[in-house]
């Protein structure tokens, strides 16, 4: 169409991003979110069609110039499944390239895994369950920008209204 004017592949990845303020914030996606509470970001292929990637997988390979083995995943030190913050200085990064061996190993150092005392909302949780959560918390970025008390929510499964004992 005359006039109109084509958004850029990362102008369109960025506009569903919600960054916090602070450097070491996580940048939650806003975009779509798969069946494994992951989000699916949309690229143009060279045939015209289209495939869906995790959106921290296609800013990582963008940024770095590097194309990721099918194998090599991408884990979170942040363990928020929607944060995108890639960045090729490593100290800055919250996603960095590993094996699913290192994604397990670290699952249990930080009692992810299901145990009587693990309070992290998301260990042990259904898949539909873990969907849920995920967008539960791209609806209140989306409805309220930046929340700290949102994130903190989704990790720990404890509500910002909830009285502390202290």
């Amino acid at each position: 169409m005359p006039g109109r004017q084509s958004t850029s592949a990362e102008d369109r990845f960025f506009s569903q991003v919600v960054r916090g303020p602070a450097p070491s914030d996580c940048w939650i996606w806003t975009g779509a979110i798969g069946d494994d509470g992951y989000g699916r970001f949309w690229v143009p292929q060279p045939d015209g069609g289209q495939r869906a990637m995790r959106p921290q997988r296609r800013l990582y390979e963008h940024l770095t110039g590097t194309a990721l083995h099918p194998t090599v995943l991408l884990l979170h030190a942040c363990d928020i499944p929607l944060c995108v913050h890639v960045d090729v200085d490593d100290s800055v990064s919250h996603l960095a390239p590993g094996t699913h061996r290192g994604n397990m190993l670290e699952r249990v150092q930080r009692g992810r895994h299901r145990n009587g005392s693990t309070a992290v909302r998301m260990a042990g949780l259904q898949r539909s369950e873990r969907v849920a959560l995920s967008r539960e918390l791209r609806e209140a970025f989306r409805d309220h920008g930046w929340d700290p008390a949102a994130i903190r929510a989704c990790r720990t499964g404890i509500a910002p209204d909830t009285p502390t004992l202290w």
